[in-house]
Order: C-alpha cells, then sequence, then structure tokens
C-alpha cells in the first residue's frame, strides 16, 4: 500500500463521500475541484448510474453480478442495490487496491452473506486468471448469465509490459468468457461532445492525474462503443451516465442535477450477449 501518492480508488471515494481515504487523498482531491468544479458530481451521477443498471438488469431477471474495479465501499454497493429487488441475488467485488479489498471485505463479514457475497483482490488485465478466481469463490455460476460491471474503470489506463494500454484487449476476452445471456455495464470519461468549459476544465484534471496519481486514457463514442463488441446495446444505447433509465432511480441513488446531461463527462451503456 503505498500511501506517499493519491490512490484512485481512495480519491474517488472522497468525491462519493466515504471516509477510506487519507490526507494525501483528500488534498489531491480538493485540488482537483478547484480546476473542476464538477468533478465531484461527475463522480456521483456515475455511480447513480450505476445503481440504475444494477436494478435495471435485476428487473430483467439478472441475479450474478461481478465487478470489477468495485473501489472502496460507499454509497451503496452492488450486492445492497440488487438486494432491494431481488434478495436471492449473488456478486463478486474485484480491485486491485488493497484498501479497497479490506474495507469491502469488512463490510461483506459485517453486511454480507458468504454464499451469495465475495470479494477478491484482482487485475482486470489478467482475464483468465481473474475469471477463475471468480469461479473458485463458488459465488457466481460462470455457466449461467451474469452481469459484468466495468464502470468508471477504463479511462485508468490498463498498461502492459510494453507500455500499451490493454484495456480493450482485456473486455474482448471477457466478452468471450461471459455466457449467452449475459451483461456488459461499462461507463468511462470521454473527450466528446463535451459542453467547451467542462472540456478545458477536464484536459487540466487529466493532467493533473497523469502527474500525481496514473495515466488516464480517454475515448470518443465510436470507442466506447467498440467496447461491446457485437453484444446488443439496451436503449437509449451509449450515452451520458446523468441520462441512462433515469426512472431506475431509488431512494438511496445519488441525486446529481445537471443542466446538460453531457456535463456528466462520462459515456455510459449495457449490453447484451445474444
Amino acid at each position: 500500500m503505498d500511501l506517499d501518492r493519491p490512490s484512485v480508488a481512495r480519491v474517488y471515494d472522497w468525491y462519493l463521500g466515504g471516509t477510506a481515504n487519507w490526507a494525501i487523498d483528500r488534498e489531491f482531491g480538493k485540488m482537483v475541484l478547484s480546476a473542476f468544479p464538477a468533478g465531484m458530481y461527475c463522480a456521483r451521477a456515475n455511480r447513480a448510474f450505476l445503481h440504475r443498471a444494477v436494478r435495471h438488469l435485476v428487473r430483467l431477471g439478472v441475479r450474478q453480478f461481478v465487478d470489477i474495479g468495485s473501489g472502496v465501499p460507499t454509497m451503496g454497493n452492488v450486492h445492497q442495490i440488487a438486494d432491494e429487488v431481488a434478495p436471492d441475488s449473488r456478486v463478486v467485488y474485484i480491485d486491485r487496491e488493497p484498501v479497497a479489498v479490506a474495507h469491502s471485505r469488512i463490510l461483506l463479514e459485517r453486511h454480507g452473506d458468504p454464499g451469495r457475497h465475495a470479494v477478491i483482490q484482482g487485475d482486470l488485465r489478467e482475464p483468465d486468471e481473474l475469471w477463475q478466481a471468480v469461479a473458485d469463490t463458488g459465488v457466481i455460476d460462470l455457466d449461467q448469465p451474469l452481469a459484468l460491471l466495468v464502470t468508471a474503470v477504463l479511462h485508468i489506463q490498463q498498461p502492459g509490459p510494453d507500455g500499451r494500454d490493454l484495456g480493450p484487449e482485456a473486455i474482448a476476452r471477457y466478452r468471450e468468457m461471459l455466457p449467452s445471456g449475459s451483461y456488459l455495464v461499462l461507463s468511462q470519461i470521454t473527450h466528446e461532445g463535451l459542453p467547451e468549459d467542462i472540456a478545458r476544465q477536464l484536459h487540466t484534471v487529466i493532467q493533473l492525474y497523469d502527474t500525481n496519481v496514473s495515466k488516464h486514457v480517454l475515448r470518443s463514442n465510436a470507442e466506447i462503443r467498440a467496447l461491446f463488441g457485437d453484444f446488443e446495446l439496451l436503449d437509449p444505447g451509449v450515452t451520458w451516465t446523468a441520462a441512462w433509465h433515469p426512472e431506475e432511480s431509488g431512494l438511496t441513488t445519488p441525486v446529481v442535477d445537471f443542466a446538460d446531461p453531457s456535463e456528466a463527462a462520462m459515456l455510459a451503456g449495457v449490453a447484451r450477449k445474444p
């Protein structure tokens, strides 16, 4: 655990109003918000999208969820949202940040069900090893449809040994491994279609992250659509996090109001494997 540098997961936790963060994370977060005042609301809009996507999929019959890059447990976790609609749902959380994994384990020990919930430390860039680790928990039946959640993760560069971003290749492999009838849930920061002031501020913020935390990769609408491969996008397709099925919001969903949904700066979508 490196406490000499801000952590993406811990800074994000601070944006969401959590407490699993250190002074170095909060100071960096304040620096980000001074350059990009809407940053906290963008994070919360993404969290709200996650809530709505889970509710929507539970209503479609999904009972298994694998959450890659789940982060620090804050503001309603996947199993808590799913259990509101379907108490028989199953969830495996995955993150490579030690603090996120430790706090998730504590949460599940207190409020979870070891038969239905698990947390493992893993790396998105290692799909086959990670998928085996999911199978080893005994929580998820990988032969039955499930929902794979990869939200607010892919704009964080996933470099391989040669420095290439392995995110798209990894997602392609997960698409191959998902059983028919499964769903892929994605959200990612974009540089396209933003209001001029948001685009300018976001550029400054990405420089701050690249220098102090980790490199980022922003993608266009077309590049984000490509991450879904030949999966069938649910309506309304790839859209702003703030605009995806607002009717699925619940009492615990963060309320974020934008004058224009594009101010959320993050695109999202849900697609089904034929």
